[in-house]
């Protein structure tokens, strides 16, 4: 099908003909109010208000493109090279996660709890990514000292590309928590540890999405069936050298394996209480916990 004419109306029919069996229409007009957002700097008012108007070739072009990019299963974060997380945009790869929306909430979580009190925090993030926890916690949490680790070099290009875009102070190291010693680097025990680590086993991968199995890190998604949480329990462990005392911890969780994860630190004798909070849809998605 061709583009009728250069009006926004006549785009977004396209993109309803041409990915209208990939997305349901309130998924498609969200993804085309991103486009329209990051070409024409639309709000989603304009985008409204402009259906009618005439674009200019270069711009139709644009849209034209990214549609085609749209229909090969490509998610809108990595075609636009950003995503957005909790209040900020976020450079985004192949090499990183797209955040998502449960994160935002384990971040909210925490700054809530964090938010306004005086005294330094010491943050470490588990497996960094893109580095949107440890970034939004430091825009948040200014007079917290922070830093992320990540098995990835490229999820670590990507995190210090963040940091520069906002400004954030953060010391980014490249890891591996399942060998020996892995903070080594670090010559102090932190008064926050947070970690979202890989927490899909492989046998959930057939009722995934195809276009985050193609496209998408494995390394930060997938963990073996006979561990699922192998991640959550090398975390445990090394806070009982590295979380202060009375530090915190929290998880970002699988709800499959939530309860595993609390009794695990439970049996670890290390913490005063650990709590599993739901998310949003009602689910165990987070662990909260206070080092002894």
């Amino acid at each position: 099908m061709k583009i009728a004419s250069n009006k926004l109306s006549d785009l977004y029919l396209y993109y309803k003909n041409e990915l209208s069996l990939m997305y349901d229409e309130q998924e498609l007009y969200s993804i085309f109010e991103v486009v329209c957002e990051k070409y024409l700097k639309f709000s989603k008012a304009d985008t409204k208000q402009q259906f009618q108007s005439n674009l200019n070739q270069s711009d139709v072009i644009l849209i034209y493109d990214t549609c085609k990019e749209l229909k090969k299963g490509i998610p809108i974060q990595y075609i636009l090279k950003e995503a957005f997380f909790y209040d900020a945009n976020f450079y985004v790869n192949h090499s990183v996660l797209i955040p998502r929306p449960e994160t935002e909430e384990l971040v909210d979580l925490i700054i809530k709890q964090f938010q306004g009190r005086p005294s330094e925090l010491s943050i470490l993030d588990i497996g960094t990514g893109s580095g949107c926890i440890p970034i939004t916690l430091k825009k948040h949490l200014p007079q917290s000292n922070v830093a992320g680790i990540d098995i990835s070099e490229e999820a670590l290009n990507v995190a210090r590309q963040n940091a520069v875009n906002h400004k954030a102070e953060i010391a980014f190291h490249k890891a591996d928590i399942l060998l020996d010693n892995p903070l080594s680097m670090f010559n102090f025990q932190f008064s926050m540890i947070v970690s979202n680590p890989p927490y899909i086993i492989h046998t959930e991968s057939k009722r995934m999405d195809p276009r985050v199995l193609e496209h998408e890190p494995h390394v930060a998604l997938f963990v073996e069936d006979h561990d699922p949480i192998i991640f959550y329990k090398r975390i445990i462990d090394l806070c009982e050298q590295h979380l202060a005392k009375e530090g915190s911890l929290f998880f970002e969780l699988n709800p499959l394996f939530a309860l595993d994860v609390k009794n695990y630190a439970n049996t670890s004798n290390l913490f005063n209480f650990t709590e599993l909070i739901m998310d949003m849809s009602g689910k165990d998605r987070f662990l909260k916990a206070q080092k002894k």
